[in-house]
């Protein structure tokens, strides 16, 4: 009996552990990461200098404002003595120094990004953009963030060199889990000319993931859909991202037709990122409508509008992905930019879209301005192509990474069959001639 007990503690810690493990894998991008490199670029006379490079390697999931923040935890005593390109949050107590007194004395510290307009003694490269980074996949010149930091306290050697611990990484809230630190072959660099490569004297890599379940126990995000052979609307499923609050004026929802609607809004402050979102019956921030629109002979299109019910939230670079198997006959797209995934190898069903810089790469605020839309034009793959069962309909969208809501596959809308469409023809029919004969007894 003991050692069947001791075979289920087992089994029920292991299942555990998968799920943790497993828990931030994404099907649409298998290797996204981010990974932070640190590399001492030179030793000072009770510790080193190092640049920490955090690279972005996700196709489309991008940090937004407010920013990331990095933490750790130091191996030993060590002190910040100074920073450039980004600042720790606090100070800490540093009563026990005397003349020069440390950037940070905490043993825990905490690091944001600068923001932009620092002066220049104070950048480096790659730094000083309020923590907002881009994915990999839309922009990889943007996808990295740097800073500098001059570390006391510590060893001068790389033997003597402990790497930190603990490593914690919000962008901007949780959702990324940070493995430890390894050291690794020292990075190399190469002149501008490119005729002389020095290297760190020491390099260590920290690989970060996500996962949506960590951070953010709601959606936030929803699909609807429609086509031009069914006049039903399916909307997003009700409280997808939440419920109303009964009874209150102003509870966890702003209704559209508020009088006072701009006060309110600007009531909550610049730097409060908290939503404030639009009275609907899903109450999500997003929603993506999918519209089947046209049916040619040899091509069909479809109309994608994204539309903000945040009040309190520009999306800049912006991205949406969705998975459809026409994405591999995808002839032609209007006003949004195109990358192919193939998170599978050879099968090309998946795109990430984003908006055209200085047209429509922000998504504004809840309100009149606060969509964006386009039009994609499929060309037919006869051997596969239907209305029929939902197969228009997109698989799998996911809007700046998080993955979207779609409705039930039974409320789809639905291709009329021939004998629905026979007998809407002989109503008209009958009804057509019932006109006629009434009409030609009357003129009598």
């Amino acid at each position: 009996m003991e050692f069947f007990r001791s075979t289920i503690l087992i089994v029920f810690l292991l299942s555990c552990f998968s799920f943790s493990a497993t828990d931030a894998f994404d099907a649409l991008d298998p290797n996204g990461n981010i990974t932070i490199k640190w590399d001492v670029i030179n030793w000072s006379p009770d510790g080193y200098v190092a640049v920490v490079t955090m690279f972005n390697f996700q196709q489309y999931r991008h940090i937004q404002a407010p920013g990331w923040t990095l933490g750790w935890t130091w191996a030993k005593k060590e002190v910040i003595w100074g920073m450039v390109g980004a600042q720790t949050t606090e100070q800490g107590d540093c009563s026990k120094f005397k003349g020069n007194i440390p950037h940070c004395c905490k043993r825990d510290p905490t690091v944001i990004d600068l923001l932009p307009g620092t002066p220049y003694n104070q950048q480096i490269a790659n730094c000083c953009k309020g923590g907002v980074i881009n994915s990999w996949g839309q922009d990889p010149e943007t996808a990295v963030s740097s800073f500098q930091v001059s570390v006391g306290s510590a060893g001068t050697t790389n033997k003597t060199v402990r790497v930190p611990k603990n490593f914690t990484l919000k962008a901007p809230g949780p959702g990324y889990t940070c493995g430890p630190a390894k050291v690794v072959k020292p990075t190399k660099f190469f002149t501008n000319d490119g005729r002389r490569v020095t290297q760190a004297m020491m390099t260590w890599n920290v690989t970060c993931t996500y996962s949506q379940f960590l951070a953010q126990k709601t959606p936030t995000c929803c699909v609807s859909l429609s086509s031009f052979y069914n006049d039903t609307i399916v909307p997003c499923p009700t409280c997808t991202c939440g419920c109303q609050k009964n009874g209150t004026q102003h509870g966890n929802c702003v209704d559209q037709d508020e009088p006072h609607l701009a006060s309110v809004v600007s009531g909550l402050g610049k730097n409060n990122y908290a939503p404030l979102v639009q009275c609907t019956s899903h109450m999500c921030p997003i929603r993506i409508h999918w519209h089947v629109k046209l049916n040619y002979k040899e091509y069909w299109r479809v109309k994608v509008t994204i539309t903000n019910f945040n009040y309190n939230m520009n999306y800049t670079q912006w991205n949406l992905v969705v998975q459809h198997p026409n994405f591999d006959n995808l002839t032609q797209l209007f006003s949004f930019h195109y990358k192919s995934l193939t998170p599978y190898g050879a099968i090309n069903d998946t795109a990430m879209l984003w908006g055209m810089k200085f047209y429509n790469d922000l998504l504004m605020q809840a309100g009149p301005l606060g969509n964006v839309q386009s039009e994609l034009l499929f060309r037919k793959d006869m051997s596969t192509f239907t209305f029929e069962k939902g197969w228009a309909f997109p698989h799998r969208v996911y809007f700046n990474g998080d993955n979207c809501v779609m409705p039930q596959p039974d409320s789809y809308p639905y291709m009329p069959n021939a004998g629905t469409v026979w007998k809407i023809s002989s109503l008209k029919l009958v009804v057509t001639l019932m006109l006629s004969m009434a009409f030609f007894f009357a003129t009598v």
